[in-house]
Formats: C-alpha cells, sequence, structure tokens
C-alpha cells in the first residue's frame, strides 16, 4: 500500500494522530501491509502526508508499543510478524469489533448477511490486488 493513500482530514473533528493510527491499523488489518513490510521513514511519512514529524512519530510509537510495528535500529521500522495480542485476548477484541460493526451496520438499515457480503467484497478485492485466491 502507498501511504499516500491514507486519507487524512483535519476539519472531520478527530486529531490526525488517531487517523493516521487507525489508516496503519487497518491497512495491516487487511494485508496491505504484510508483516515485515516496511514503513516509510517519519520524515518521509511526514513530507508526503504534510503532517508535523511529531504526529508520525507518536503513532509509530504507540503502534510499537502496540505490538503492531517493530522499530529496528539503523534499518528502519516494519510491521511485526505476530502483530497484536495473545490469541485470547485478540479473539476478544475481534467479538467486540464484530458487535460494533454489526450494531452500526444494523442501524444503517443492513441486514448481517448484506454486512457480511460487504465484509466478503472487501476482502476479494484486498485478495485480487495482492495478486492471492479468494477463500470463501
Amino acid at each position: 500500500m502507498d501511504f499516500n493513500d491514507f486519507k487524512l482530514d483535519s476539519a472531520n473533528g478527530i486529531p490526525i494522530y488517531v487517523q493516521l493510527k487507525q489508516a496503519i491499523q487497518y491497512a495491516v488489518a487487511t494485508g496491505k501491509y504484510v508483516p515485515g513490510s516496511r514503513l516509510p521513514t517519519v520524515r518521509q511519512m511526514a513530507v508526503a502526508l504534510k503532517i508535523n514529524p511529531n504526529t508520525v512519530s507518536r503513532v509509530y510509537s504507540e503502534l510499537e508499543r502496540d505490538g503492531i510495528l517493530a522499530t529496528r535500529q539503523g534499518r528502519g521500522t516494519f510491521v511485526c510478524e505476530a502483530p497484536g495480542l495473545e490469541t485470547e485476548g485478540r479473539q476478544q477484541m475481534l467479538q467486540e469489533l464484530i458487535q460494533h460493526f454489526l450494531v452500526q451496520a444494523y442501524d444503517l438499515g443492513f441486514s448481517s448477511h448484506e454486512a457480511l457480503e460487504a465484509i466478503q467484497r472487501m476482502l476479494a478485492g484486498n485478495d485480487e490486488r495482492r495478486g492471492g485466491e479468494v477463500n470463501e
């Protein structure tokens, strides 16, 4: 994924560092940044996104603390091979995310079946862009 694809909006009321952190987490979660991928330097990211380097540094530090990124002195910042928490904690967090997503989808008038189909279409698109097969 090209970090220039990150859409940050200073007018939407969500702090830029939160938007950037979520964008990187989304890129990792959807496989756009695969384990072992090298992220741009703090300076490269800041210049490309026209934001303060301290903001990028803060996001990288928080994601490193969360176990999603790892910084290797003199080599750069990379996506961890096994990002995140222990299996049980990750499963609990996943359940909470799914529940939150389904409630929001329901509030917008979508059925659980429609929500699942939308997720499958999104994942299929990600797999096609990476050249992989879609597993259903």
